[in-house]
């Protein structure tokens, strides 16, 4: 017998599924380091952003959201919410929809 047939089929994902697959919660935190010392303030303040832009694009994704059309402010904040996170700012929702659009 081949070893193919012997591994098991796998969860169907969100592409594969045929309704959406729900958000699995609570995601464990990803262990926190420091960040390097002796950047401008701006650098920090960029790399978080971008950062929290990552976690709300990748949650979108897991939620059935694909296009940046369908992540309006209020979608990202509400899954933000949902996440865990503070409410994004306008610049981080932008920064959102940028990660979808250009992921492809």
């Amino acid at each position: 017998m081949p070893a193919a047939a012997l591994k098991p089929k796998p969860l169907p994902t969100q592409s594969t599924a045929k309704r959406p697959v729900l958000l699995d919660l609570p995601y464990a935190p990803v262990e926190k380091r420091p960040l390097p010392a002796g950047r401008p303030r701006d650098w920090y303040v960029t790399h978080n952003r971008r950062l929290k832009a990552m976690r709300l694009a990748i949650a979108l994704l897991d939620s059935g959201v694909y296009l940046p059309g369908q992540a309006r402010d209020e979608t990202i904040r509400s899954t933000a919410e949902l996440i865990g996170v503070r409410p994004p700012s306008d610049t981080t929702c932008r920064m959102v929809r940028a990660l979808m659009r250009y992921s492809r």
